[in-house]
């Protein structure tokens, strides 16, 4: 006769699903991480006061405008243009302009006339002209270079103005500021203008981006920033690995945040 299993044998299936068992629990299911502090929203203070009234937001931007008294430009290619010849076309369309868009000191008018086409004059003469290397690239979106222009005024002052071509071969002005410039960088479709704040150790970064509804280029985003004290300036900078005056994106440099 076999012998009877013990009491041992029946043990073993229990102790053989121990294991499934214990597994179960560990499948991916949430586990309570803890008490977490309750989300408090902003607290509106004096709430029965009468706010200020605020007038709907200006665009900021230079109106859109036609550059006359150059010539067409064709297939919207505006590496074409002369921008000495441009900006003088723009110094005899607006004589004698001290402010706006158009403004201008005295002696940067006389110098711009005074410029020589394409470096007529040899270097010396071309270095000496305020209208700075231009620049292109694509601000708009239309798959075509926009003219970027920078002029020099006196007291580190700078005008930076961007200039599009249409279909009709007309170059128009798409933005047009006057300011104390740090440094003017492109990001993306961006131009974008480092000045100083008004408050010591900041600067303030503004981008200008196209906008189709306005049909120029406005002021999209600011930020005011801390200048360590270590932080190099324009000037000492380096090189880089800046676009040039050529075509194409180029390198960005750090993106401006909103």
């Amino acid at each position: 006769m076999a012998p009877s299993p013990g009491p041992w044998l029946y043990a073993l299936p229990a102790l053989a699903l121990l294991p499934l068992l214990a597994g179960c629990g560990d499948t991916g299911e949430l586990v309570a991480a803890g008490a977490t502090p309750t989300a408090s929203g902003p607290v509106h203070l004096w709430p029965d006061r009468t706010g200020a009234s605020v007038p709907p937001a200006d665009p900021g931007g230079a109106p859109p405008e036609y550059v006359k008294g150059i010539p067409p430009v064709r297939d919207q290619d505006v590496h074409g243009v002369d921008p000495v010849a441009l900006v003088q076309a723009e110094l005899r369309a607006h004589p004698n302009t001290d402010v706006g868009a158009d403004g201008m000191p005295a002696e940067t008018a006389a110098a711009i006339r005074a410029c020589a086409k394409d470096g007529e004059d040899g270097d010396a003469e071309a270095e000496a002209c305020p209208v700075l290397t231009p620049y292109y690239r694509d601000l708009t979106g239309n798959g075509k270079d926009e003219l970027i222009v920078g002029i020099e005024f006196p007291d580190q002052m700078m005008s930076v103005r961007v200039y599009t071509a249409d279909p009709d071969g007309r170059l128009n002005r798409i933005m047009a500021t006057t300011q104390t410039v740090i440094s003017v960088e492109l990001a993306g479709r961006d131009v974008v203008l480092r000045v100083p704040s008004g408050n010591r150790g900041y600067e303030l970064i503004t981008a200008w981006s196209w906008d189709e509804k306005q049909r120029t280029m406005l002021p999209t985003r600011e930020q005011i920033v801390r200048v360590s004290a270590g932080a190099q300036g324009p000037a000492n900078r380096g090189p880089g690995s800046g676009p040039g005056p050529g075509s194409g994106p180029g390198s960005d440099p750090e993106p401006v945040r909103p």
